[in-house]
């Protein structure tokens, strides 16, 4: 599992959250969250990016063991990996938007980057 950061969270709850978030962020594109989490869910889905750009069974098999919707498994080998395909890594971006009102707690937006806008640079 990469990182280091526990979350507050129990072992079993951490990693399902960060399945889940790593699954919303690869259907929708972004997440709101803290930045811890931001910079947790980055670490993971930039490996589910790289399994996509391999595009074998073996990798597929990989990916829909860890994102939770088939269909964003089939999105991610079909559709976002292809279009980094020249990229070697920083396929997300991480926003920070300042303290959340309730608690303090620094906020982030982290996004997909554009593959077009990517592959012009």
């Amino acid at each position: 599992m990469p990182g280091t950061r526990k979350l507050g969270r129990p072992t079993a709850h951490r990693n399902a959250m960060l399945r889940g978030m790593v699954t919303y962020l690869l259907e929708n594109g972004k997440i709101e969250t803290t930045l811890t989490r931001a910079k947790e869910v980055r670490a993971v889905a930039e490996k589910m990016i790289t399994l996509g750009k391999e595009n074998t069974l073996a990798s597929y098999r990989q990916a829909l063991a860890y994102i939770t919707k088939e269909d964003v498994a089939k999105k991610l080998f079909d559709t976002i990996a292809p279009g980094y395909e020249k990229r070697n890594g920083g396929y997300t971006t991480i926003y920070k938007l300042g303290p959340r009102r309730g608690d303090a707690a620094e906020m982030a937006l982290i996004k997909l980057v554009d593959a077009d806008a990517a592959d012009a640079e």
